[in-house]
C-alpha cells in the first residue's frame, strides 16, 4: 500500500495490524511485501479468550493509607513490588477514610486491601474498614495490615479478621507469596 503520493512522496506502509506485528520483505521486484502476524477469525477468538484470562487472573489489591498519617513511601514500595509480581495494585493516596478506603475496594473488585498505618490509629481505623467491607458484603476481601503496630495489637487485628500484619522490614516476597497463597486463583 502506497500513501503520500499526491504529497511527492512514495512511501509505503504496512496495513494496520493491532494484535501482531508487521514485517517487510523486499520482493523479487523491489516492491516491499508485508507479512502480517495479524490473528484472523478463530485464532483471534483464541488469542481474546487468553488475554482475558491473563487480565482476569491478576490479583487486585487496594493499597491504602488510612487517617492522617502522611508517610506513603512504605506503601509506594509494596505497591510497586506487588505490581512487579504481576498484581494489579490501585493506590489510594493519603489521607483516606475508612469509608472511602471500602468503596474502592469495593468499586475496583478488589481480592485485598493492604492497609498501611504509621500513626498509630490503626486500632480506630482497621475495624471501621473491616466493619464496612463486612456490612457491604464483600468480606471475602482479604485485608492485610502494615506498619508499626505492636503485637498485641496485631493479634486483636487478626482476631477481628485481618488476615496478616506485616512490620517495618518485612521482606516484599513475603508480602507477595503471602497474598498469592491466600487469594483465590
Amino acid at each position: 500500500m502506497s500513501v503520500g503520493k499526491g504529497l511527492g512522496g512514495n512511501r509505503e506502509v504496512p496495513p494496520v495490524d493491532l494484535l501482531g506485528g508487521a514485517e517487510a520483505n523486499t520482493g523479487e521486484e523491489g516492491g516491499t511485501q508485508w507479512k502480517h502476524g495479524c490473528l484472523r477469525g478463530s485464532e483471534l477468538e483464541t488469542r481474546d479468550a487468553h488475554i482475558l484470562i491473563l487480565v482476569a487472573g491478576k490479583i487486585r489489591v487496594v493499597i491504602a493509607k488510612p487517617g492522617l498519617d502522611g508517610h506513603d513511601r512504605g506503601a509506594k514500595i509494596i505497591a510497586r513490588a506487588l505490581r512487579d509480581a504481576g498484581m494489579e495494585v490501585i493506590y489510594t493516596g493519603l489521607h483516606q477514610t475508612p469509608e472511602q478506603i471500602v468503596e474502592t475496594a469495593i468499586q475496583e473488585d478488589a481480592d485485598a486491601v493492604g492497609i498501611s498505618i504509621l500513626s498509630g490509629a490503626h486500632m480506630t481505623l482497621v475495624p471501621k474498614i473491616l466493619d464496612g467491607l463486612r456490612e457491604n458484603g464483600a468480606e471475602d476481601v482479604l485485608v492485610v495490615l502494615g506498619g508499626t503496630i505492636p503485637n498485641e495489637d496485631a493479634a486483636e487485628l487478626q482476631r477481628q479478621g485481618v488476615a496478616a500484619v506485616f512490620t517495618p522490614g518485612a521482606p516484599t516476597s513475603e508480602i507477595v507469596e503471602f497474598l498469592r497463597g491466600k487469594v483465590p486463583a
